[in-house]
């Protein structure tokens, strides 16, 4: 009998010597950091869109001519849909720069250009004081705040996820979108008492600046937390990659070889921002300048359906760690499909329990995105491209669908005289999200694209 050697393939030789990469353990302190200075500068930066929202009338009684109340809230409108044009912008630039010099600089930069622009507005005279120079002054604030908010969610997401464990990342994700409404709320409660405190005239005169003055000191106290960070360890084992001659990844490759990404991205935040403008951006102007609704209440209603949003959003956050994103994130897509147009009836009843029935029915719905999508999108991308891709995609979506909802919706109803054009606006989004997360893979519980596994450590609660 002949004795022969048997010599495996080198494939396979290969295949049984390679080691998986060694798991990333996380410091709970650390990553509480992290999520409370990422949530800080999302709830800054929709302080600012609170407050624009809610004092929209006041605002375009200050910096446009007197005349058709309408086209002054058009105007507005219209200033408040141009800073979203200059986002995609600022994702380009901020994105692919955050890949490359890391997540904590680039976030620490966008804080500072955030709160400088909202600080800006409170300082710009009327137009009955300087004339056509006020809305300009208006737009060159809002275009730094625009350019600027280009890198922050999708940085503030990424810093996040890559910090997170893999099994909690929909829970802690979730705290991003949890400073998004304590900001609103916090912006547009305190429109809300001064509009109960103050006289009309005392509000146009004055009252309205003080809200974007506050500004100013939330970006020195977001800027502080940011700065006491370490990069993520995703981030800092790609550096050490690029120490070794990794060559850069050019801005075009972060389209073109994500183009299928980027696709899905567009498509998951249109109906996240578009549902999310419509509820927290227009529905205030809705109820008090298409339904004539009583002011304080209207604002006191919405500013209750944000805060049991925010009571159900970590638990949402978590519930997408157990059962995955797709199903969560479904869910809401179906059921703006299906309860915009009945939920938008109620609130045009016009009772103060009907308002609420409606509002609350839209603002449970959100939660299904808002809780989802910071976990989500930053998946859907591996970690050498994740920041400049989500940033390109997020911004492209919100510039395109989101931030202009409150202006389209607006002149769809002028043009068409029909009260329900929101309902079937939200609606048209559920189809498009409805596909997107049909195309979506599950990410609950896994490693994030070209990342090692993460695990929490001892002390993680």
């Amino acid at each position: 009998m002949s004795t022969a050697s048997v010599v495996a393939p080198a494939s396979l030789m290969k295949t049984r010597t390679a080691k998986a990469p060694d798991p990333t353990v996380t410091d709970p302190a650390l990553v509480k950091r992290a999520v409370k200075a990422a949530a800080l500068g999302n709830a800054m930066e929709w302080f600012d869109f609170g407050v624009y929202s809610y004092i929209a009338v006041t605002l375009g009684k200050v910096f446009f001519p007197s005349g058709n109340p309408t086209a002054q809230l058009l105007s507005t409108f219209g200033a408040f849909a141009a800073a979203f044009l200059v986002r995609p912008l600022g994702g380009m630039v901020f994105g692919p720069l955050g890949d490359r010099v890391g997540r904590q600089k680039v976030l620490a930069v966008t804080m500072i250009m955030m709160a400088a622009g909202t600080f800006a507005i409170g300082l710009i005279p009327s137009y009955a004081t300087i004339g056509v120079g006020a809305p300009v002054l208006l737009l060159a604030a809002r275009l730094v705040q625009g350019f600027s908010t280009g890198g922050e969610y999708a940085g503030a997401s990424t810093f996040i996820a890559e910090y997170a464990p893999d099994k909690r990342r929909g829970f802690l994700g979730s705290w991003l979108e949890f400073g998004t409404l304590a900001g609103y709320i916090g912006g547009a409660g305190l429109v809300t008492i001064m509009t109960a405190l103050l006289s009309a005239d005392d509000l146009t005169s004055w009252g309205w600046r003080i809200p974007f003055l506050i500004a100013g000191p939330m970006g020195i106290i977001g800027l502080y937390l940011r700065l006491r960070l370490e990069e993520t360890p995703a981030f800092a084992a790609e550096a050490e990659k690029a120490e070794n001659n990794r060559p850069k990844t050019p801005l075009r490759e972060m389209v073109t070889g994500q183009w299928r990404a980027l696709l899905l991205c567009v498509g998951l935040v249109l109906v996240f921002n578009v549902t999310d403008y419509m509820l927290l951006s227009y529905m205030p102007s809705y109820l008090t300048g298409q339904l004539h609704y009583d002011e304080t209440h209207g604002l006191l209603v919405v500013l209750g359906v944000m805060a049991v949003m925010m009571i159900a959003q970590p638990f949402v956050g978590a519930l997408t760690d157990r059962v995955g994103r797709r199903p969560v994130i479904a869910t809401g897509c179906a059921g703006f499909l299906l309860l915009s147009v009945p939920a938008l009836l109620l609130i045009r009843q016009g009772s103060l329990l009907a308002v609420a029935l409606g509002m609350g029915a839209l603002g449970m719905l959100l939660v299904c995105f808002t809780a989802s999508m910071p976990s989500a999108l930053p998946a859907l991308f591996p970690t050498k491209v994740r920041y400049g891709s989500l940033s390109i995609g997020f911004n492209v979506s919100v510039s395109l669908f989101g931030g202009t909802t409150p202006l389209v919706v607006t002149a769809l109803i002028g043009a068409t005289g029909n009260m329900m054009m929101p309902a079937y606006y939200m609606m048209a989004a559920a189809v498009i999200g409805g596909f997107a997360v049909w195309r979506m893979a599950e990410s609950a519980g896994r490693p994030l694209p070209g990342s090692a596994p993460s695990v929490a450590g001892r002390h993680a609660e």
